[in-house]
């Protein structure tokens, strides 16, 4: 495709100007003159007329000269090597009065193999490229300065940025054009002279025979010279910058610099070989890469490390990271707690468009728990043992979340050692972090207790200080709401996604170091599920509602297993719950609860939820109360689950081994002998007789699971007529 021509009224022009190209006697250099000629300026077209080694003599100048000047353009030669600079500046003048631009391009190769290069190579390559590019600005820069006015370019190449083989001397000199061009633009700010950068491949009769054809002959000159040309017209503003330029191709290049790691605890003390070992992938980490635009940013940043070690602020116990996020991983960490586009409601958290869109509250987990996890903390608070991934076990986790935050970001969190318990069969590590958005806000705070197995045993503290937020027992009644949530079998393979790359969760030979058979669910993802069911049952599914939650991992999870949340509303806006193992009847989470500033409860799969079996069961509780002994008899517990609308909207059992009938989940931690499964209307249907259990079973209308054989011994207490 053809570009359109540009409109003349806005075509950059150089009337007036002067320009001074070294080594423009062909390839790159030629394009800048003719280019400059084209557009206004008067250009001097200096070339010593050699080749590319540096040696002999031609007549190349006086060629573009005549180019131009056929053209209708304005040039004169000059012959003098750039190691002469003050002769090329002296020809501007003599002609022109004065110096605009100068672009340093002249350049000779002399490639030789590290061993094989001698001091005669060296010395052209740094003469020519170097020493030349220094002697030419030099020569240029009191005229620029009092004309208060100047376009300085260097040129450099990517040997000099990357290194190549065979061009050590090469790539050193043009690497060097690099740090004189960032000093010249820093000088020659005040006086409106700047100094960029180009670093052009193109083919030139340097090039020609060492790059492939069909690469040669892409590679044209004319389509860098209009980079070169921008960079040196009065409307650019940059200075200090390395444009990279080929085939009708520009970008910017620069140097950035990691976050890095302080390699001691305070001012007094030596830094180790071994500790540097120790935290190597940090102080190699770019993750966090940033460019510093002057060397007094380095230095300051130097400063302020320098004042925290004076200060004794203990690098080994605080770690300060940025957490960056945007929809996508607000997204994919819902789906790790199992979001989904079968829920209607869930479809806020899961697309970006909505005009509800909002991220999960326990994805405000992940920045501190990554940042603690990308450090030493928790090894710098145990100094007496040594221990490996295999001896972590999460322990508790804590989240409260100050403001609301927003739906993509970047946070900065402190995370320090909060406290050191000593578990006598290991050791509990407290951390804190704490969560800051780009205004300094204090978005979150979490507090994650991380178990050292085998760590105890040290003469430490016994409990956690009171700045460690305390469990919350369950209370001793029936829970106010039940939520079955499924697991899928790649739910641990998916969170980890989210950033807890831990092997145990999904590489099967190191779940088995740590003594589980196979890779089990992240304790975090068990708390996000449990979590967003509270936060649909009694936060109105409003994030924002949202204030605090606190966990303990009890046992872990298997992915596929159903999670069961028993939740109960206490006064204060907190609900306390507890999550079970359907299939196993074992607690995994306890202790937990969920801080809302606002309760708001949905009938979706409660007890507040009013049903026309209520009164069966009603009926039930009054035959069993009549009769325990003959229900007892019956020495089983059994589980009904009512659904409304397709969903499970209740549960009741009949536990007849105690002669209890109540509301809710089998209490205790205890597992029924038979569930069933049947709805609210079917239920009813029974209890009048007007549907045979036998024929409700076979079409599907009553599920039974676990003792078949049981659940004819409750036809008795089924004829409930009179309380219908």
């Amino acid at each position: 495709m053809v570009a359109p021509k540009e409109n003349a009224s806005k075509q950059l022009r150089y009337d007036g100007r002067v320009v001074v190209v070294t080594g423009a006697g062909a390839g790159l250099g030629r394009e800048y003159a003719l280019l400059f000629a084209s557009r206004g300026a008067k250009v001097v077209v200096n070339d010593l007329g050699g080749n590319f080694h540096g040696q002999g003599k031609s007549n190349a100048a006086d060629k573009v000269v005549e180019e131009i000047r056929a053209a209708g353009g304005v040039a004169v030669p000059d012959y003098n090597s750039v190691v002469e600079g003050d002769k090329i500046v002296q020809t501007a003048l003599e002609n022109f009065g004065r110096i605009d631009v100068l672009v340093n391009n002249a350049g000779i190769l002399r490639d030789r193999s590290l061993a094989r290069i001698s001091d005669e190579d060296w010395n052209l390559i740094h003469d020519v490229h170097l020493k030349g590019s220094f002697l030419t600005t030099r020569a240029a820069w009191p005229v620029m300065k009092k004309q208060n006015y100047g376009r300085i370019i260097m040129t450099s190449s990517n040997s000099g940025v990357y290194g190549n083989f065979g061009q050590a001397n090469y790539s050193a000199a043009k690497l060097g054009l690099v740090g004189l061009a960032n000093t010249v633009a820093i000088e020659g700010a005040k006086n409106n002279i700047q100094c960029n950068v180009i670093v052009p491949t193109a083919a030139s009769r340097m090039t020609e025979g060492i790059l492939p054809e069909i690469l040669f002959n892409e590679l044209k000159p004319k389509l860098i010279a209009p980079v070169v040309a921008y960079l040196c017209h009065e409307s650019c503003e940059d200075t200090g910058a390395i444009i990279e330029s080929a085939a009708g191709w520009a970008t910017k290049v620069h140097f950035v610099r990691g976050r890095g790691c302080v390699l001691r605890t305070s001012i007094d003390e030596d830094v180790s070989p071994e500790y540097v070992q120790q935290v190597w992938n940090r102080v190699t980490d770019m993750s966090e890469a940033k460019r510093l635009n002057a060397i007094g940013e380095a230095s300051l940043s130097l400063v302020g490390v320098l004042e925290k070690l004076r200060d004794g602020q203990n690098n080994e116990n605080s770690v300060t990271e940025t957490f960056r996020y945007g929809f996508k991983d607000a997204i994919l960490y819902a789906l790790g707690v199992g979001a989904s586009v079968t829920d209607p409601t869930d479809l806020k958290f899961l697309y970006e468009n909505n005009p509800e869109f909002a991220v999960l509250p326990t994805f405000f987990i992940l920045p501190g728990l990554l940042a603690v996890m990308g450090s030493s903390l928790t090894a710098s608070a145990i100094k007496h043992t040594t221990f490996d991934l295999t001896n972590i076990l999460h322990g508790e986790q804590y989240i409260e979340l100050f403001e609301a935050p927003a739906t993509e970001g970047v946070l900065t969190t402190t995370s320090t050692v909060l406290d050191v318990v000593d578990k006598k069969s290991g050791a509990l590590v407290i951390t804190q972090s704490d969560s800051y958005d780009e205004q300094g806000t204090l978005v979150a705070r979490n507090q994650s207790s991380t178990f050292v197995v085998g760590a105890g045993n040290f003469n430490g503290k016994t409990k956690a200080g009171p700045e460690v937020k305390p469990l919350v027992p369950n209370p001793k009644r029936s829970p106010d709401a039940s939520v079955e949530v499924p697991t899928h079998q790649n739910q641990a393979a998916v969170y980890r996604l989210s950033g807890d790359l831990n092997p145990m969760h999904i590489d099967p030979s190191f779940s088995a170091i740590a003594g589980y058979k196979v890779p089990i669910l992240h304790g975090l993802c068990t708390m996000g599920v449990s979590v967003k069911a509270v936060l649909k049952q009694f936060g109105g599914d409003d994030p924002t509602l949202f204030r605090a939650a606190k966990v303990r991992f009890s046992k872990p999870v298997l992915p596929g297993q159903t999670l069961r949340v028993d939740m109960w509303k206490e006064p204060n806006n907190r609900v306390c719950f507890r999550t079970v193992v359907v299939e196993t009847s074992t607690e995994v989470l306890s202790g937990a609860y969920v801080d809302f500033k606002q309760i708001v409860i949905k009938p979706n799969m409660t007890a507040a939820v009013d049903l026309q079996s209520d009164a069966v069961f009603a009926g039930i509780k009054d035959r069993v109360a009549e009769n325990e002994a003959k229900a007892k008899a019956i020495n089983a517990v059994f589980l009904y689950k009512i659904t409304s609308g397709g969903k499970v909207a209740k549960e009741w059992v009949l536990d007849l081994k105690n002669a209890k009938v109540y509301e809710g989940p089998v209490q205790g931690g205890g597992k029924a002998d038979t569930t069933m499964t049947i709805a609210d209307g079917d239920m009813i249907e029974l209890a009048l007789g007007k549907l045979q259990p036998q024929t409700a079973f076979m079409k599907g209308k009553l599920k039974i699971a676990g003792n078949i054989m049981l659940a004819q011994k409750l036809a008795p207490l089924l004829k409930t007529e009179a309380k219908l």
